[in-house]
């Protein structure tokens, strides 16, 4: 009786062992020859099943919706970068722009200025060579005779020749007086002590 329960074991014993030995032990030495196999002819196994796996609907539904969801996402970010750059080019034109608008006032405003110092430099030119022009006048009336002063003088306005009279010395002054009709002579005077008050006031 106690010997049944060791003749009943032995057999489940030697099933398992003849599963291992018979089954398992050649099957996992064909994959690891397959591997070995497909590894130095240059073959990745693992693509290779994802190649037959795409036959199969179901996983080639997987592997496909995985596929197009990394896809999608990709092609966001290639979008958004896109994006980012058209945003960052537009923001160096712009800027670019306000550049070039600067320099373009900047070069506008040193003609200008060059224009107003020729203009200026100009103008006191024709000033100083005015100068010199009115005290030849000057000298002239102070050459030539009263008698030819005077009758020139009341033909000119009396604004120029309120001027003449008051920058001629008082010797020649005088003299010219002397030679103009008494209205004449009194019109200048009168004249000349306006000027000479509104020089002071204005002094």
């Amino acid at each position: 009786m106690e010997r049944m329960p060791e003749e009943q074991e032995t057999p489940k014993t030697s099933r398992f062992q003849w599963f291992i030995f018979v089954f398992l032990i050649p099957i996992l030495f064909g994959i690891t020859v397959a591997l070995l196999v497909f590894t130095l002819s240059g073959n990745n196994i693992f693509e290779t099943a994802r190649e037959y796996s795409q036959k199969v609907p179901f996983l080639a539904s997987v592997f496909d919706d995985k596929k197009s969801h990394s896809q999608e996402v990709m092609e966001e970010e290639l979008i958004g970068l896109q994006a980012e750059v058209k945003d960052r080019e537009a923001r160096i034109s712009q800027l670019e722009s306000q550049l070039d608008s600067k320099d373009l006032e900047l070069e506008r405003a040193g003609l200008e200025k060059q224009r107003l110092e020729e203009e200026i430099n100009e103008l006191t030119a024709i000033k100083e060579e005015n100068k010199r022009a009115f005290k030849d006048i000057v000298k002239t009336y102070e050459n030539i005779s009263a008698k030819k002063a005077a009758p020139i003088l009341t033909e000119m306005k009396d604004e120029e020749a309120v001027k003449i009279l008051s920058n001629v010395n008082s010797d020649t002054l005088a003299a010219i007086m002397e030679k103009m009709n008494p209205e004449d002579a009194a019109r200048y005077t009168a004249l000349l002590t306006a000027a000479k008050e509104k020089s002071g006031s204005n002094n």
